[in-house]
């Protein structure tokens, strides 16, 4: 008991040894038998235990508040918990003492307390004293019942958290329903308690004990029960109409609703016929298969077993490794078209999707090649839309340039001197085109191998770390001359996996006519070095 008023954050376990004091104290006070002075243990003793555990809940209530750290928090409300359940503890044992605890100046302030967890606490306790002992507040003083009422109001009014409406109700529809001055005090001395309960607290997960408490407070007004009735005909008028119109309505709707039902349940059982035949169906089925089966490998094995008697004894080792082939061969046959059949199901989506892109290909290349022509014809045609007056104009215009520009007039054999020298320049200048194309390529083939031998010598190793296979690279020329084959060929395949839409523009080309980049490719992949690789 002196320890309690003591600064307990001082002590070995601090506040938690304070706690575990007081729950030593209310168990030792529970069920003891006094002998000796039992005046002074009722009388002294255990008012002074209650005083003294309430000022060690004020303590932590206190210590609560002003923590800032969530453990710190976490462990003085634990302790508090404990504490107050020491108190409920003590009381529950000694009745008297409930008396105590609510003129205790304690108590009032540690519910007087904004603190959300620790007035839930203390509105448990309270809970519990009235559950003890109900007509306490009757016996205690009027000052001290008027503060009770005051500070569980306070919270209601003030207050949003559901926990605290949630407590602070159950407390008054209990004080209510145990004593019918209370009842008439809340009634009298808070007016507006039931608008404020019904407008601020509906609706919040406790509308059960909010409507027996507003209930309560209802019929204590003037002309409270004769409202009530009104009110409880009202609704019962309402109810009968409500209910009267739903079962016409549900009446209209019978005939449809039995139809339905019929057509459902007639269905239904029809599928459960048809299920149940097809099962038969297929128990039938499977059951013939197993014959068959059982028929066929009956027979199988008469067979064997006449083959090995016909055949002689030395050949029967041969015969039977015969069997085994044609079984593994039969089994592989089985296998194969078993996964032949499968790989074709998976491969037939992408095979009508080539054939949709073919088709597509072919319509495009169609309409292209009638743009193309309708191209090659509408330049060729006749201009339209002149008239007589135009057509004269033009003839006109065309005969006086030809008197101003007269043509000067050429023998046969002039025409075919002219045209025996123009094919004369046209062979020279084939000749020096081809000259010119064979010195390109000899360039691009020279500037091929410079590039070939500048990377080898950029992936050479270094000196010190060369060897003969390194060597022999630089010696014959066919490792460059594979790799730039190698190089056109992929360039090459490139080209041959482009998609139909790349090599649009190439559908109308001649057969016989090749890119320049792939030609070009393609030539730099035969000479290297001057020598044409094969």
């Amino acid at each position: 008991m002196l320890v309690l008023r003591q600064d307990c954050s001082r002590l070995h376990g601090g506040w938690a040894t304070a706690a575990q004091l007081a729950e030593i104290i209310s168990h030792c006070c529970v069920g003891l038998e006094v002998k000796e002075d039992p005046e002074e243990f009722y009388k002294k003793f255990l008012p002074s235990a209650i005083d003294n555990l309430l000022f060690l809940g004020r303590r932590l209530q206190a210590r609560f508040i002003r923590a800032v750290k969530d453990e710190e928090k976490q462990d003085f409300l634990r302790y508090f918990q404990t504490v107050t359940d020491a108190i409920c503890w003590l009381f529950g044992g000694h009745i008297q003492l409930t008396e105590c605890v609510l003129q205790n100046d304690h108590f009032l302030k540690l519910l007087i307390s904004d603190s959300v967890e620790t007035a839930v606490t203390m509105m448990s306790v309270l809970h519990s004293i009235l559950g003890v002992n109900s007509s306490v507040l009757l016996r205690i003083d009027e000052e001290i019942l008027h503060s009770v009422l005051d500070e569980l109001v306070y919270k209601l009014s003030s207050s949003t958290n559901p926990v605290i409406g949630n407590s602070a109700t159950k407390l008054l529809l209990l004080m209510a329903k145990f004593c019918k001055q209370l009842l008439k005090l809340l009634a009298t001395r808070y007016k507006g308690l039931n608008v404020l309960l019904s407008k601020q607290w509906t609706g919040k997960g406790f509308d059960r004990d909010l409507s027996q408490l507003l209930d309560l407070l209802y019929l204590e007004q003037p002309n409270g029960k004769e409202e009530m009735q009104r009110q409880h005909q009202a609704a019962c008028v309402i109810q009968a109409t409500w209910k009267g119109f739903q079962t016409r309505k549900r009446l209209k709707k019978l005939p449809q609703a039995v139809t339905a039902l019929q057509r459902s349940f007639r269905a239904k059982r029809e599928q459960e016929l048809q299920l149940l035949k097809k099962q038969k169906e297929d128990e039938a089925l499977k059951l013939q298969m197993q014959l068959q089966r059982q028929r066929a490998m009956r027979l199988f094995h008469e067979r064997q077993l006449a083959l090995l008697e016909i055949i002689h004894p030395s050949q029967i080792n041969k015969h039977m490794q015969e069997m085994e082939v044609k079984s593994a061969l039969t089994i592989q046959r089985f296998w194969r078209g078993y996964r032949a059949r499968k790989n074709f199901h998976q491969q037939k989506q992408s095979l009508k999707e080539y054939k949709a892109a073919v088709i597509i290909q072919r319509a495009a290349c169609k309409f292209l090649e009638k743009q193309r022509r309708k191209k090659t014809l509408s330049s060729w045609k006749d201009p339209k839309g002149l008239t007589d007056e135009q057509r004269v104009a033009l003839q006109q215009k065309v005969d006086d340039y030809i008197k101003l520009h007269p043509a000067s007039q050429m023998s046969e054999e002039m025409s075919k001197e002219l045209c025996r020298q123009a094919q004369e320049k046209l062979a020279q200048v084939l000749l020096r085109s081809r000259l010119d194309q064979r010195a390109a390529q000899r360039r691009e083939t020279l500037l091929a191998q410079v590039n070939t031998d500048v990377e080898l010598l950029m992936n050479a190793p270094q000196l010190a770390e060369t060897t003969e296979k390194d060597l022999a690279v630089f010696m014959s020329r066919s490792v460059p001359v594979a790799t730039k084959a190698k190089e056109s060929h992929n360039a090459m395949l490139k080209y041959a996996r482009w998609p139909w839409w790349k090599k649009l523009g190439d559908e109308f080309e001649e057969d016989d006519v090749i890119p320049d980049d792939i030609l070009n490719a393609e030539l730099g992949s035969l000479f290297i070095g001057g020598r044409k690789s094969l």
